[in-house]
């Protein structure tokens, strides 16, 4: 049997997935396509919104995944908007859990159905499980450690690796510096298509469909990546920050990177930062 740092044992992987339907279909999909009602506002800067339905989600699984675990904690995307001090449970000894009650809420603020809800397990600085939520079409995405990933309930494995030419992906190069930017539009290229769903949950799950082979984020928050990585590395895939070492939820700066295996990895990295 596979042992873990603290939780012993992980809650049960079922009842996390049930409750998170629950939240999105109470408090999350009522605002979708509902604007008069959503209350869309700006949070930061231009395109970083926040609605109700975000705020609503996070406050209802907050009590509820708490309750799962007792002495467990929560790092969620809104509340650390409003206290990034709540980033610091990460560094302590309680399990956390971290919430993205909706990801892609620029997509669901102007309708697009591609948005999800993303939940992880974090204990002393490991991800320990990670669920992906699709409210519009019901895939779910599940994760432990060690124990393989699944969609739907059936287990999952990344794409086969092929040739750089070959490659599809997300390779978006907004968060990161200009010159970065224009450098990995160039290479970008020489790859296959390219596509950007303003959606990390969306396309992790692309990734654990093989419909992808790769992933590049240059914005490092916990609530986008901790479970993603955790499903694609289960999944079989092979991850790293932009210097090569490997991703961890506490990480903040610099980027992470998601291939097939290893090789294809080390390829890719070649071949975009070289």
């Amino acid at each position: 049997m596979t042992t873990f740092p603290i939780p012993d044992p992980i809650p049960d992987i079922d009842r996390v997935s049930a409750i998170i339907r629950d939240v999105a279909e109470s408090e999350i999909l009522p605002y979708f396509r509902d604007l008069a009602n959503a209350g869309v506002r700006e949070k930061t800067g231009p395109g970083d919104l926040v609605t109700l339905a975000d705020e609503a989600g996070e406050r209802a699984l907050t009590p509820r995944l708490m309750d799962l675990l007792p002495g467990s904690t929560v790092v969620g995307e809104e509340a650390v908007s409003a206290d990034t001090s709540l980033l610091d449970r990460l560094h302590g000894d309680a399990p956390v859990w971290i919430i993205d009650p909706v990801d892609g809420t620029l997509n669901f603020a102007n309708g697009r159905p591609l948005f999800a809800v993303i939940v992880a397990l974090v204990s002393r600085d490991e991800t320990l499980a990670g669920w992906i939520y699709d409210p519009c079409d019901g895939r779910t995405a599940t994760a432990v450690k060690g124990q393989g990933a699944f969609l739907n309930g059936k287990r999952v494995h990344v794409a086969p690796s092929v040739t750089l030419p070959q490659m599809t992906g997300a390779l978006s190069t907004r968060f990161c510096a200009e010159s970065l930017g224009r450098q990995l539009d160039e290479r970008g290229k020489s790859l296959g298509s390219r596509v950007c769903l303003s959606s990390a949950a969306q396309e992790y799950l692309r990734l654990l469909e093989g419909r992808a082979h790769f992933s590049l984020y240059h914005r490092l928050m916990p609530w986008d990546h901790a479970a993603g990585v955790l499903l694609h590395a289960e999944a079989g895939g092979y991850s790293a920050l932009f210097d090569g070492t490997p991703y961890r939820p506490t990480a903040l700066g610099g980027g992470v990177m998601l291939a097939p295996d290893r090789e294809s990895w080390q390829a890719l990295h070649r071949h975009l930062f070289g």
